[in-house]
C-alpha cells in the first residue's frame, strides 16, 4: 500500500506553479489557433506520431528505430524552418499584434496613420469624392465591423482611395480603423434621429452623427456635394475643417486615448 500512498500524495502547489501552467496552456492554445486550417496541421500530426514512435521504440527496445528517429530529429527542425517560413512569419506578426503589446505603440506609427488620413481626406475633398472614415477609441465597434467587409490592412492613402473610388463595391458604407489598421470597409452605421440636425446634411453626415452620439469614436466625413471635410466627435459636427486643424485634433484625441489606456494598465498592475 506504500506505493499507492506515494502515488496519491499531492505535492505543494504554489502560485508560480499555477502561473507556469497557465502560460504553457495559453501558448499551446495560441499555437493551435495559428495552425488550424493550414498545412501545418498535417506536420503537427506527423511530429506527434514520430514522438510517440520514439517513446514506443524505447519501451519495446527497438534500437534501430530509436537511432533513426534520434538522428533525424535535427534535420527535421531545419526542414520545418525552411518549409514553413511564411507560417512562422505570420505567427510572429500575430503575437506582435496581441493586445498586451498595444501598450507599447510607437508615436511614429500613430503620426503616420494620422498623416495618411489627412492626405486621404484632403485629396478626396479636392476631387469631390464622398467618404466616411471612423476611428475606434475606447468603446469597441465590433458590431459594425462584423457587418462590413473585413480587411485587417495597414492604413494607407492608396487603400482608402481604392475603397472610396466611385463604382467600387466598397464605396458605400464606412471604413472603420482600429489603431493603425483598416479593420473593415462597407460598414453600415446608425443614422442620427436628432430632430435638430440640419436637413442639408446627407446620409454620411447623419451616419457619423448617429454613431458618435452613442460612443466615443471619431468620424471623418468628406462631402461629395461641397468637397468640404467634417470632423465628428460626441455628436458634434465640425464642418469645413482644414487639414492642419484636423491633424492637430486627431493627434490630441489619439494621444489622449493612449494616456487613458496607459493609466488603466498602471491601475491594474497596482491593484495586483
Amino acid at each position: 500500500m506504500a506505493w499507492l500512498t506515494e502515488l496519491l500524495r499531492r505535492p505543494t502547489i504554489a502560485w508560480w506553479d499555477l502561473l507556469d501552467i497557465a502560460l504553457v496552456s495559453f501558448l499551446i492554445y495560441e499555437l493551435l489557433l495559428l495552425i488550424r486550417g493550414t498545412r501545418a496541421v498535417q506536420m503537427a500530426l506527423t511530429g506527434g506520431f514520430l514522438i510517440g514512435l520514439f517513446f514506443l521504440s524505447r519501451w519495446l527496445e527497438l534500437e534501430t528505430v530509436n537511432w533513426v528517429i534520434r538522428n533525424l530529429a535535427t534535420y527535421v527542425v531545419f526542414a520545418i524552418i525552411v518549409l514553413f517560413q511564411s507560417d512562422i512569419r505570420r505567427a510572429m506578426a500575430h503575437f506582435g499584434r496581441a493586445p498586451i503589446f498595444r501598450y507599447f505603440e510607437r508615436v511614429q506609427s500613430a503620426d503616420e496613420t494620422i498623416e495618411e488620413l489627412v492626405v486621404t481626406a484632403t485629396n478626396m475633398a479636392a476631387r469631390r469624392i464622398g467618404a466616411i472614415i471612423v476611428i475606434e477609441r475606447q468603446i469597441g465597434l465590433r458590431n459594425y465591423i462584423e457587418g462590413g467587409i473585413p480587411l485587417d490592412a495597414m492604413v494607407t492613402y492608396d487603400l482608402l482611395a481604392s475603397i472610396f473610388q466611385p463604382g467600387s463595391p466598397l464605396h458605400d458604407g464606412a471604413v472603420i480603423i482600429q489603431g493603425d489598421r483598416v479593420a473593415a470597409a462597407a460598414c453600415f452605421l446608425p443614422l442620427s434621429v436628432n430632430p435638430r440636425v440640419s436637413r442639408e446634411l446627407g446620409t454620411r453626415h447623419r451616419a457619423a452623427l448617429g454613431l458618435t452620439e452613442e460612443n466615443d469614436a471619431v468620424a471623418i466625413v468628406v462631402s461629395e456635394e461641397t468637397g468640404s471635410i467634417s470632423l465628428v466627435l460626441g455628436g458634434d459636427l465640425q464642418r469645413g475643417i482644414s487639414a492642419d486643424a484636423m491633424r492637430t485634433e486627431l493627434r490630441s484625441l489619439i494621444a489622449r486615448r493612449r494616456r487613458m489606456r496607459l493609466s488603466r494598465a498602471l491601475a491594474r498592475s497596482g491593484a495586483h
